[in-house]
């Protein structure tokens, strides 16, 4: 944890700390797992300021915080520190409480903005971050092959949904990274098609997108089958979809901009026909939340770095047919990329 205050401090002023809220940057800087607490960070002080039902929990999972009961109030702790201005996370707290906490402050201080440089050194993994992404995606990818095995007609995607959830806690997970996607026959053109009591049925195609917190990470893949035999366009569609993803991973490498891997995924959707059905971007970073930064979309000129963990995930999604997306999690490391999922993407008919 020290590297990583170290790291944000560097980004800081002599008179600037920073005050952090949100629960993924509380867990990140001090390891605390309870989003009811702040930190405050200057380069002459850290502190954690929580209530009496954490305060010993604080203590032991924190390492060089001063630990301060809330109930001694929020103006201690910014009397602590000397510095004028106290960055805050405009992403995360609402206009009433900053407002409310502005008030707290010394005479002398204010708060400014200051989302971009807290978040900043979470772009980059380090090798035990990594390590727990990929274990997160190891549970997915067996949680997958189980699937395999209790998917069949007659099914409803809540059910397939429940079954994955299910065993992917059996195995160690925390929590669900966000909630299932399992979405069948038309409604598979949904990309973030939540779970139904729609029953699967045989020509239908089943896209299925879930993850896991491991170690307080998060895991991303998707997966689209057939249940039944494929029909010659279903099969079409997935081929493309599959060679787009294909050109993608073989483009990154650190040191080239976002958007270039965006286009090569991109390009071939579209020569096919279909680049008005691929409406989203191609991939996002992953890491204690399961959107982070930096992400692989057209716009995106942000510069590929060893350390990044980031989706790619191509889909072709046409109303009243169906869809087909296929997400694999990869780490950029020594230059490269490593791909965190395992799980076969031929296309299998159930």
């Amino acid at each position: 944890m020290q590297s990583r205050i170290d790291k944000l401090c560097e980004k800081l002023h002599g008179n600037e700390a920073v005050l952090i809220s949100s629960y993924p940057n509380i867990f990140y800087y001090s390891g605390f797992t309870s989003g009811d607490a702040y930190l405050l960070i200057s380069h002459s002080g850290r502190y954690i300021l929580t209530d009496s039902r954490y305060t010993l929990q604080a203590r032991e999972q924190t390492k060089g915080f001063e630990v301060l009961d809330i109930k001694d109030g929020f103006e201690r702790m910014f009397a602590k520190t000397s510095a004028k201005y106290i960055g805050f996370e405009e992403n995360y707290m609402s206009v009433k409480e900053m407002r409310r906490l502005r008030t707290k402050l010394c005479d002398n201080q204010d708060f400014v903005e200051m989302q971009k440089t807290i978040n900043e050194p979470r772009r980059i993994k380090s090798a035990d971050e990594i390590k727990r992404i990929a274990e997160a995606e190891k549970i997915g990818d067996e949680a997958f092959k189980y699937i395999l095995g209790k998917i069949k007609a007659g099914k409803t995607e809540r059910e397939i949904a429940l079954e994955l959830e299910f065993f992917m806690k059996k195995q160690g997970a925390s929590a669900l990274s966000f909630d299932t996607i399992a979405a069948s026959g038309k409604r598979s053109a949904m990309p973030h098609g939540v779970a139904t009591g729609k029953e699967l049925e045989n020509g239908d195609f089943l896209t299925l997108d879930f993850g896991c917190v491991f170690e307080g990470y998060c895991s991303d893949m998707t997966r689209t089958v057939v249940i039944g035999k494929a029909s010659d366009k279903q099969r079409e569609i997935y081929d493309i979809v599959l060679s787009a993803q294909n050109a993608a991973l073989n483009t990154i490498k650190s040191g080239i901009p976002c958007y270039t891997v965006d286009a090569a995924a991109r390009d071939i959707i579209k020569d096919a026909g279909y680049g008005d059905n691929f409406g989203h971007s191609l991939g996002h970073s992953v890491g204690i939340e399961i959107h982070e930064n930096p992400s692989f979309s057209p716009k995106s000129d942000d510069i590929i770095k060893d350390g990044n963990v980031i989706t790619v995930e191509p889909g072709i999604y046409i109303d009243g047919f169906g869809g087909v997306r296929i997400e694999d999690l990869i780490a950029v490391r020594n230059g490269e990329a490593v791909n965190l999922t395992s799980s076969p993407k031929q296309l299998i008919e159930i």
